[in-house]
């Protein structure tokens, strides 16, 4: 392994062991690859191993287990377990969860819960705090917010909108292309486009950003990794999860993004006024109330 993956392994620390293996894995040593593999293959057979036993079942040596724990960032092999215990208490990690043809629906449910947990974990390990005080800081001074997003992005956007009361000031999703353009190319300073977009690559979007920054708009980016969206963006967020299939995967970045905007609403509606916060109590009472059946 090279000498900065080397510096890398070191920053492990508050991450999911489990996942730091697999993410390091094409980078290590093929003696190490072994180590890794046995530990992905059975995780929990490895929490109950001595150094030697796990030696025996990469087929590798004793010195090369605990040259594998130090690549990944673990002070040794003790440290390695307690890591890997703590990795296992999350939930099953994503590279167990992938679905079967075989899985009855109670294991296709364990998995995609234990998949959901663990990704969500790895998002907001790897969630820039910097960003996210400088996103509130400009969602609480905006005088108007509109969110810009497509299909499932375009459902984070409509659900960003609903949280208006908690903003505090006028909000709108905007999620036709034609209606995009023209809503961005009327922003002005003090307002905030926030752009939504998992992959950062999607070309109309990439141009709203553009056109509302030109504008003199702010804009805040909520994307899944450092994309090309970034390039036109104010504060970028990157809400990173984890790669596994296909079937759900698109649903596990909705769910981060979804996350990331009860945060980002509620810490702007804590900033508000005692007045504010007391008319949106009000607010959720009455909506308590209508959620009521009468009674007949």
């Amino acid at each position: 392994m090279d000498t900065d993956s080397r510096i890398d392994s070191r920053n492990q620390g508050g991450r999911n062991i489990i996942e730091v293996i697999r993410t390091m894995r094409p980078d290590l040593r093929k003696s190490d690859r072994k180590v890794a593999d046995v530990v992905l293959e059975d995780p929990r057979r490895i929490l109950n191993a001595t150094v030697g036993e796990t030696a025996a079942l990469a087929q590798v040596s004793q010195p090369t287990v605990l040259r594998f724990t130090t690549a990944i960032g673990c002070s040794g092999f003790p440290d390695f377990k307690i890591r890997l215990a703590q990795s296992l208490a999350l939930g099953t990690p994503a590279t167990h969860s992938v679905l079967l043809d075989t899985d009855q629906p109670e294991t296709v449910a364990e998995k995609i819960f234990d998949y959901t947990m663990t990704s969500l974990d790895w998002a907001r390990s790897r969630l820039d705090k910097q960003a996210l005080n400088k996103a509130i800081d400009v969602l609480t001074a905006a005088r108007s917010i509109v969110f810009f997003g497509f299909g499932a992005s375009g459902i984070v956007a409509r659900d960003a909108q609903q949280k208006f009361p908690l903003f505090g000031i006028p909000c709108a999703a905007e999620l036709d292309s034609h209606q995009q353009v023209m809503v961005a190319s009327m922003m002005k300073p003090g307002e905030v486009a926030f752009v939504i977009s998992n992959t950062g690559t999607t070309r109309s979007i990439i141009e709203i950003a553009r056109i509302a920054r030109d504008n003199g708009a702010t804009v805040i980016c909520l994307t899944g990794s450092d994309s090309p969206l970034t390039n036109y963006c104010d504060v970028s967020l990157i809400v990173e999860t984890l790669e596994n299939t296909n079937m759900y995967t698109p649903t596990i970045s909705r769910i981060a993004a979804l996350v990331v905007i009860d945060i980002l609403s509620t810490s702007v509606a804590m900033r508000r006024s005692p007045e504010h916060q007391a008319r949106v109590h009000q607010m959720k009472r009455q909506l308590s109330d209508m959620r009521r059946m009468q009674p007949i």
